[in-house]
């Protein structure tokens, strides 16, 4: 077996085990029903066909089923698709775990945990660290094992714990750059800036939007979540609000999901550090399974571009 399904090239035969991330049922135009599948290992995912399926392969073929498959990479508008020529569930006796096609953050959960508890300890506003505390105390083995998306960045087990301790680092940096930053607040709309995301997806396995994602968000969900949070502290001040924005306006535009733009220092820096992590996650994990000189495939959240590998040294 090669290292995983991102490092197949088109042409390639596949013959081993993967899960199944998410399965939906479609009709071919000759009327025949067909299953779409979404495979995935611990190095990326690859969408596959399941023709003429049966409503018993409806059953077995589910999100977070092992299965072995047997196949070809193919090419389909420009993205790669494994053509189908066996499958099954995967058995006791095939000795392969699900846990196993699970990616990971690099980083352990643990570490992740302390570094969160670091920045914490630093805080020096009382009203935001017992709000920022509440939560933690709240959400704390969820968080440390949830996604940051279903897909694009961070769509890992432990990735929203990554990603917050990734920008609390550039956080800590840009402080150093510019003292005037209010360190509290940035820190504090950070680690809390998408934990709705913890109702807005359905677990960690396989996770999709749950109907509470689909029709509120995980921005909505968590300025809700903060104010009943000051209710239950009896914290009636001006940082409430501030936090509020800071959540509503992390992703910048109207047009990208928030419903106000950033108008506070502090909100700018956490929408420009947002934006900084998530696509330096995507292009490091999709320039690490191509060799220099070639091209990555096209990035649909970076404008569907391609980018190059260069052949030099660093």
């Amino acid at each position: 077996m090669k290292k995983g399904i991102a490092y197949y090239q088109v042409g390639d035969l596949f013959d081993y085990f993967m899960l199944i991330k998410a399965s939906n049922k479609g009709v071919a135009s000759n009327g025949k029903p067909f299953l779409t599948l979404i495979l995935k290992d611990v190095s990326g995912e690859i969408e596959s066909k399941l023709w003429e399926a049966t409503s018993e392969d409806e059953e077995l073929f589910q999100a977070e089923q092992l299965v072995k498959v047997t196949g070809e990479v193919n090419q389909f508008r420009g993205r790669a698709q494994l053509k189908i020529h066996s499958i099954r569930p995967a058995q006791p006796t095939d000795g392969v775990h699900k846990n196993d096609f699970i990616e990971k953050a690099p980083v352990e959960k643990e570490e992740l945990s302390e570094r969160i508890t670091e920045i914490i300890f630093e805080m020096e506003n009382s009203n935001l660290q017992r709000i920022v505390r509440f939560f933690i105390k709240k959400y704390q083995d969820a968080l440390m094992t949830y996604p940051a998306a279903v897909k694009n960045h961070h769509e890992y087990v432990s990735g929203l714990a990554y990603h917050i301790v990734s920008m609390l680092n550039l956080a800590k940096e840009l402080k150093g750059l510019y003292p005037a930053i209010n360190k509290d607040l940035l820190y504090a709309g950070i680690i809390l800036h998408d934990l709705g995301k913890m109702k807005e997806l359905s677990g960690v396995t396989a996770p999709s939007y749950t109907l509470e994602g689909k029709l509120i968000g995980h921005i909505p969900i968590m300025v809700e979540e903060i104010g009943q949070a000051a209710k239950e502290l009896q914290i009636e001040t001006e940082e409430v609000t501030i936090l509020q924005h800071m959540v509503l306006s992390h992703h910048g535009k109207a047009e990208w999901g928030s419903p106000k733009p950033p108008l506070v220092r502090e909100a700018e820096l956490l929408h420009l550090i947002d934006l900084i992590d998530a696509k330096m996650n995507m292009l490091n994990r999709s320039l690490e399974k191509i060799k220099p000189g070639e091209f990555t495939d096209r990035l649909f959240a970076m404008d569907n571009r391609s980018f190059y590998k260069p052949t030099f040294d660093e």
